[in-house]
């Protein structure tokens, strides 16, 4: 039998609304595991946040990894450690956050730990509240910072289309220093450039010695679709974007509250 892998977005896909996992899906998980078959957690979220959900689902055993802050960083959640790394340019930062300042936009950064923030705002109390992740605030975030960061995040509670419109402003601008793309309509993320869950994807499989015939991609959102683009089979949930289910090889049936996970991993792996 030829092993698979499974890479698996966090936030609306395998998680609930609530931020649950359903027991069915913990159930598929582990029996994939047990049948020597890998998994990978790919989110945007930072090392720290998503160690969180893989200690709470005992996804820390041989055979589990995370693709975190969108393919900048491979995490082997087994041997807590990271396999590949890649950087935004500290002075790619500092100008993110002074355009994203000139334009009426909250921002944020991340160190190992911690978000990096220049001021207490409701966007910052939002994604806290989604992450569960501790914060620092800094009036220049760089000297909050012990090194170049995996990502820059634009946060809008209200009024998003001007995340799209900062996003559009700024294409030129990025071009050779970061890639942006949305996770949700609140989110707009600043990655290093030629980076997606897609180069997670392909490093990982490397990494593992595993053809791009085995490998298994599930996601919700824009920047899920590079990742399943890439996989051999690419997935979108019932509850994704119209743009990813018309990039995807299969949308399930059900919906991220409703085990849409436990059924790709039914369908395609068990």
């Amino acid at each position: 039998m030829n092993h698979k892998i499974l890479f698996v977005d966090l936030d609306a896909t395998l998680l609930s609304d609530d931020k649950s996992v359903s027991q069915r899906n913990r159930e598929a998980i582990k029996r994939m595991l047990k049948e020597g078959h890998y998994i990978a957690l790919a989110t945007g979220r930072s090392v720290e946040s998503g160690r969180g959900v893989a200690r709470e689902l005992d996804l820390v055993v041989p055979g589990c990894y995370m693709i975190a802050f969108n393919g900048a960083v491979l995490y082997d959640c087994a041997a807590d450690r990271i396999l590949m790394q890649r950087s935004i340019p500290i002075e790619v930062v500092q100008e993110l956050f002074e355009r994203a300042k000139r334009a009426g936009l909250y921002a944020q950064t991340y160190n190992k730990t911690d978000v990096i923030t220049t001021r207490h705002s409701k966007e910052l109390d939002y994604y806290i509240g989604k992450a569960s992740i501790t914060y620092k605030l800094s009036e220049n975030v760089l000297d909050a910072l012990e090194e170049e960061p995996q990502k820059v995040l634009l946060i809008a509670l209200e009024r998003k289309e001007r995340l799209a419109r900062f996003q559009k402003n700024n294409m030129k601008w990025e071009q050779g220093k970061c890639s942006s793309f949305f996770s949700s309509r609140e989110y707009l993320e600043y990655c290093p450039w030629g980076t997606s869950k897609a180069t997670g994807v392909v490093e990982l499989a490397k990494i593992l010695n595993m053809p791009a015939d085995c490998t298994i991609a599930i996601g919700d959102e824009q920047n899920d679709i590079p990742m399943i683009r890439e996989a051999h089979v690419g997935v979108a949930v019932k509850n994704g974007i119209q743009e990813l289910k018309a990039a995807a090889d299969y949308v399930t049936e059900n919906d991220n509250n409703h085990d849409a996970v436990a059924e790709v991993i039914e369908k395609f792996i068990l």
